[in-house]
């Protein structure tokens, strides 16, 4: 407003100026006269090309600042996020902004607390009922790139492209899958190595009678949880960066290697397998299955095409650890397991 008020204030003055050199012909030629004059409506027109600059520059704001993207919550409505498109370069380096906005995507689905869950899959419990699990999540995050980049020219509202994979059984069937076995796997160990011997059970124990539907996605780390002294998980020797040290959880990766070796029988995806950086001595070179918290995973894919039921178990005197992979009559015959 100081400025329209300082550019009103200069117009009047000119108008005043060429009244007042109307009144002094007699010591002006008329010749110079009209150079002022010229001269004054060089400036006013530059005056009012100043004034028009400063209107589009305040209209230019005002509709930077309506321009406004609100990313929801597709179950709570709730925005997220708000983003000016206007402010972040929209229109200046759409490349730019566009890898802005795919780097928060990115976070906004992987990071710790993001939006992809990891399945934690339905039990059978000792009464025989399901204790259910919680399902797959996940953001699709090149869709969700697109709505935002498509609504940033006028604004408006995008809702997160969540899906929801559900385990893939029926709980009709849940009382058949430990007809038939399918396939086993078993390893041993020193019973004496107490704390050793614990982690495996521990860790048995979290896998056994864990249902698998068809396309379900497995990981050991998310299912087992972490290793800690509150869990009671002991302390034993670990490969670390190809060095034996004692750390909590110690033999787990026993527990991960036994199913590998169950699970590697039959047509199943692997999402995620790792070797130790040293030989171990339970299974052969190259048969093993690293896993540890914030770390290595073991996840792999049920495309078996037939749910399926782990059972695991520890007879802690001969020092073994067996996990078994079972289904009912009905799938064995249609898998050719029987």
């Amino acid at each position: 407003m100081r400025k329209l008020a300082t550019i009103s204030l200069l117009l009047g003055s000119l108008v005043g100026f060429i009244a007042l050199s109307g009144c002094s012909k007699e010591v002006r030629n008329e010749q110079q006269l009209e150079q002022q004059i010229k001269e004054l409506e060089t400036k006013i027109k530059e005056q009012q090309k100043t004034i028009e600059q400063y209107q589009a520059d305040r209209d230019q704001k005002e509709t930077e600042k309506a321009v406004e993207v609100a990313i929801l919550e597709p179950n709570t409505g709730k925005v997220i996020k708000r983003i000016n498109p206007m402010e972040m370069g929209f229109q200046k380096n759409i490349e730019t902004y566009k890898k802005f906005i795919s780097d928060w995507v990115k976070n906004l689905a992987r990071s710790e607390n993001g939006y992809d869950k990891r399945m934690f899959p339905d039990k059978i419990g000792a009464d025989g009922e399901v204790i259910k699990g919680t399902p797959r999540i996940i953001l699709s995050e090149d869709e969700l790139v697109n709505r935002i980049m498509d609504v940033s020219v006028k604004g408006g509202q995008v809702e997160l492209p969540l899906t929801v994979f559900e385990s893939g059984y029926k709980l009709e069937e849940v009382n058949t899958l430990d007809e038939v076995l399918i396939s086993s796997f078993t390893t041993s160990f020193d019973p004496s190595v107490t704390g050793r011997v614990r982690n495996i059970e521990l860790s048995s124990q979290a896998i056994d009678n864990v249902i698998l539907g068809v396309g379900d996605i497995f990981s050991f780390n998310t299912t087992v949880g972490e290793r800690t002294e509150a869990r009671g998980y002991q302390k034993a020797k670990e490969i670390v960066n190809k060095q034996m040290v004692a750390g909590i959880g110690g033999g787990i990766c026993q527990t991960s290697s036994t199913l590998y070796n169950a699970m590697d029988k039959l047509k199943i995806k692997y999402v995620e397998h790792h070797n130790h950086s040293l030989h171990v001595g339970y299974v052969p070179k190259g048969r093993d299955a690293t896993v540890s918290w914030g770390g290595p995973d073991f996840r792999f894919e049920n495309t078996v095409n037939v749910p399926l039921l782990l059972k695991a178990s520890v007879d802690k005197e001969k020092g073994k650890v067996t996990i078994e992979v079972k289904t009912s009559k009905l799938y064995a015959k249609q898998i050719g397991k029987i």
